[in-house]
């Protein structure tokens, strides 16, 4: 018998449109594990252990099955997503337990296009921080469950890295797709403003938000962006050689990024130069005030998030970060700082087309409760590993995190693809390149 457990969702929509299994069978398989492994990992808030096998049924039933892109491929969603029957939780207990009465769009696209929702995942409160724990549980890295599996994202990419899915929907609104999807092993693309539909909270953090693919491989990360995106990407052209720049300096002031980070990025920076690319050191002209920038616009979309809950019944941590970010409202909603920045780096990607990073500063901290640690604990914690994502947010530029290299102890390690407005097919086509290049492990060895 086939196993379809830790098959890409490339080759499980294939075999179930080819009439080799079936939808039930593959997702039988998938609640199976989850049951059998997510009490060590903690990927998921609610399992749809009864209604994802007859929402199996109803896809091998589709008359356009054939045609399906994601046909009876499980998918694993945040919860910060509306999925209808389900209440949407957020993380708090300050939410109201209340089911949707349909699906969010991206949600409503993915079924649309033949995958089965079987869970929603575990997110830190309001989704503000970059390790993923509170009133639902605790998401842990699979590689290294001694560690969180980052956040805000981390259940949905600690489902997929531990095999419990194939791929997973999240979001980043200052890193939270990128920041797990390094600490785990993914491959993970942050669209461009505009790309996929957002509608993520109470105005998307000001449009800093956006949804997208969390995969083990390139070819799933493609093919759920073009499902999310609501278009295929048909060109049979070879990729192009790209002029990338290779910099390794931290954009918030002050924050050192770590030898095995920065190794990873030199060393794809040298694999790349090695495949025809025009790769040289460029640092982009980070501005001094970008930390400052990056906190005000952080805090702002947690106090405009949090309003009409009780904040009698939200962490400390999250009530401190709405409290600070209530002042910077209005500046955050003006754009005038974001707009300044992308005029400072638009000249760099003007002359390169792609800027290659680190993904991270350091490896994620300790899977411990931090949501019951202090405000500031959390935010020189967050700022310490996690400084590379949040100014392609503030821009609205497309960013990718893309495995490369790895810890002795086999945990993963991961470099940052940044490009122009427009860029995601140009990302996605480099990704592959390093994939095909340098392949990794696509799942934990957790048995």
């Amino acid at each position: 018998m086939t196993s379809w457990v830790g098959r890409t969702a490339a080759e499980i929509a294939a075999a179930v449109r080819e009439k080799r299994t079936t939808p039930r069978e593959v997702v039988a398989e998938h609640l199976a594990r989850i049951e059998r492994l997510d009490g060590r990992v903690g990927a998921f808030r609610t399992v749809h252990a009864d209604s994802a096998p007859a929402e199996a049924d109803e896809v091998a039933d589709r008359t356009d099955l054939a045609e399906l892109p994601l046909a009876g491929v499980p998918v694993a969603v945040k919860d910060n997503l509306a999925v209808r029957g389900e209440s949407t939780r957020n993380g708090s207990a300050a939410t109201p337990d209340t089911p949707a009465d349909h699906d969010h769009v991206t949600v409503a696209r993915l079924r649309a296009a033949g995958a089965v929702v079987v869970g929603l995942t575990n997110v830190p409160e309001l989704c503000v921080f970059g390790t993923t724990e509170g009133a639902f549980g605790a998401a842990r890295n699979p590689w290294d469950t001694s560690r969180t599996a980052g956040g805000s994202s981390g259940g949905s990419a600690a489902a997929v890295a531990a095999g419990l899915v194939p791929i997973a929907l999240g979001n980043d609104g200052m890193g939270s797709l990128r920041i797990p999807a390094a600490n785990c092993g993914l491959v993970t693309i942050k669209p461009g403003h505009g790309t996929v539909p957002a509608g993520i909270g109470n105005g998307d953090w000001f449009g800093m938000s956006e949804n997208g693919p969390l995969a083990t491989t390139v070819e799933d990360a493609r093919l759920m962006f073009e499902v999310l995106a609501g278009r295929r990407e048909t060109s049979t052209k070879p990729p192009a050689a790209h002029t990338v720049a290779l910099s390794l300096r931290s954009p918030v002031l002050g924050v050192r990024v770590s030898r095995p980070y920065a190794e990873a990025a030199r060393s794809a920076a040298a694999l790349l130069a090695e495949a025809g690319h025009d790769v040289h050191p460029a640092d982009p002209p980070y501005p001094w005030w970008l930390g400052t920038t990056s906190l005000a616009h952080w805090t702002a979309g947690t106090a405009v998030d949090a309003e009409g809950l009780d904040t009698g019944r939200l962490a400390r941590r999250t009530r401190v970060h709405a409290s600070v970010g209530r002042r910077f409202v209005h500046g955050a909603r003006s754009g005038a700082r974001r707009e300044q920045l992308r005029r400072i780096l638009e000249p760099f990607f003007a002359e390169h087309d792609i800027l290659l990073t680190p993904a991270l500063a350091r490896r994620s901290p300790a899977a411990e409760p931090w949501h019951e640690r202090g405000w500031l604990r959390n935010i020189l914690v967050n700022t310490a590993y996690s400084p590379m994502t949040p100014p392609w947010n503030l821009t609205g530029w497309p960013a990718m995190s893309v495995p490369f290299g790895a810890f002795p102890n086999g945990a993963p390690c991961a470099v940052q693809l940044v490009g122009r407005p427009g860029s995601e097919a140009a990302l996605l086509d480099l990704a592959g390149r390093l994939e095909a290049l340098q392949p990794w492990r696509r799942t934990a060895p957790l048995g």
